[in-house]
């Protein structure tokens, strides 16, 4: 029994060294002046450099609107681009503060890997796209063909599942980037690209004809995507989870980057007056000042905003809402109450 408590006592003690370890980040943040956050290597739409050589896209939207948050500030970020290989590295190692790119939350990588994922912000699933000329209407009828295939993700494993239950074989090329990917594929060094749907999309729009590729009808896979942080640090993780839920909040409220400055003057919503510091002080539980959520909505926008300025359907990318609709509206977006 001595033995038991003692062996219970040490594990408590490493738990709380583990912790104790990334406490601060916050503090961390603030004292250099900017959120290192990781991205990818490059996905239209989602994560890219503009012509100036500036990150932009649907996920370091994250990372900006988490520099909002708590400088008032979106430009106060600096990004370090990541692999399927090198991303969790990066992020447990303390490299980087954030992780904001296309990551699938699984239970593995929630607990073996000791991450924390704060929210989703896209609801996908892994899809496949082939040239049309290849005259394939089905995954079931791809037995024999080379895949390009991203390693160290979950679309590697997800791939040689769907292929072992249906009996069907494959050969896989690996690559690590989507622009490799994009690349070999164009070239015919595969007949097939899988990746998570959203990713097949961003991808096919940058093609010289997209219309000469198609987008298979089966989805494989559940891939819930969303920022993630290091386990041990609870304060960073409620900044970065919180000001994605303002974000989602924010559009089901009606509030977005043009109206947000006459409804942080008091509204009829008390949600609305408490997310915008108009009543109470929900950023002194977090470290952060009463606007902190004003600014993220000023600076960068809401929710749907973000989704539609650089994914939506009137975009290259033309994704429509789907399950990444307000609950309002049939989708799973949904936000806890600010309160």
């Amino acid at each position: 029994m001595k033995s038991v408590k003692i062996l219970l006592a040490a594990a408590a003690a490493s738990s709380i060294g583990v912790s104790a370890a990334w406490a601060g980040t916050l503090d961390d943040v603030k004292a250099k002046g900017f959120v290192q956050c990781g991205v990818s290597t490059g996905v239209p739409g989602f994560s890219f450099t503009d012509d100036a050589g500036n990150w932009q896209g649907f996920d370091p939207a994250v990372c900006q609107a988490v520099a909002a948050a708590i400088f008032g500030d979106p430009s106060k970020v600096k990004y370090t681009p990541t692999t399927g290989k090198t991303r969790f590295t990066a992020l447990r190692s303390g490299e980087i503060d954030m992780l904001a790119r296309n990551t699938t939350w699984t239970f593995s990588r929630d607990t073996d890997l000791q991450l924390t994922f704060v929210g989703v912000n896209y609801y996908d699933g892994q899809g496949f796209m082939v040239p049309k000329e290849l005259g394939v209407t089905s995954a079931k009828e791809l037995d024999g063909a080379s895949v390009c295939i991203q390693t160290g993700t979950t679309t590697e494993l997800n791939l040689a599942d769907y292929f072992r239950i249906n009996n069907i074989s494959y050969e896989p090329v690996p690559i690590e980037t989507n622009e490799e990917a994009r690349t070999n594929y164009e070239a015919g060094r595969c007949d097939v690209y899988t990746t998570d749907a959203s990713g097949l999309a961003a991808t096919r729009a940058v093609f010289a004809d997209p219309s000469a590729h198609i987008i298979l009808p089966e989805i494989i896979s559940k891939e819930p995507l969303g920022p993630l942080v290091r386990q041990g640090d609870d304060q960073w993780a409620d900044v970065v989870r919180w000001t994605l839920n303002a974000m989602i909040n924010a559009e089901e409220y009606g509030v977005d980057s043009s109206n947000v400055d006459q409804m942080a003057q008091g509204s009829d919503n008390p949600e609305v007056n408490r997310m915008l510091g108009s009543e109470g002080d929900l950023g002194s539980m977090i470290g952060l000042d009463k606007q902190w959520a004003y600014n993220v909505i000023k600076n960068v926008g809401n929710y749907g905003e973000v989704f539609e300025a650089y994914i939506g359907s009137d975009t290259p990318i033309g994704l429509e809402r789907g399950l990444n609709a307000q609950y309002t509206d049939g989708g799973l977006i949904y936000a806890p109450p600010m309160r």
